[in-house]
């Protein structure tokens, strides 16, 4: 039986030292993006994780010191995933947001370090008076 809010995505191959993901799942009553690697390791990442850790210009700058601090994210959803060659993927978020290319390389270094950024992020946030719920 098909579970409507799980939406599995076809990874292509690549040739590269890092390990590549064999498999992406969305996981969208979770808002959880689970990448299972080659080596084995598997991570389940959040959507608002992947967001406020976009790697897009938008969020962490030209240069830097030039990031900006994204708030408000708490809901945010995967709306798409899409191949970008057989390196990366780009995913689009529920608040329009769709530049950042999110490679393998960088997926894998995110699972691996998910807790200290997100405490990180936290601490951030905080410091700014900031808050992951959105303005009403």
């Amino acid at each position: 039986m098909h579970d409507p809010s799980v939406s599995k995505v076809a990874v292509p191959a690549a040739s590269t030292a890092v390990p590549v993901p064999t498999g992406l799942v969305l996981h969208q009553a979770s808002n959880r993006l689970e990448a299972t690697f080659s080596d084995g390791r598997s991570f389940s990442l959040p959507t608002e994780f992947l967001r406020v850790y976009s790697p897009s210009a938008e969020v962490r700058g030209h240069g830097p010191g030039e990031g900006t601090l994204q708030t408000g994210k708490r809901n945010v959803t995967i709306t798409d995933i899409d191949p970008v060659g057989t390196y990366a993927v780009k995913l689009v978020f529920s608040d329009g947001h769709d530049t950042g290319i999110f490679s393998w390389a960088l997926l894998y270094d995110y699972g691996l370090n998910q807790d200290t950024m997100w405490a990180r992020y936290l601490q951030r946030l905080d410091a700014a008076k900031g808050s992951r719920d959105p303005e009403r």
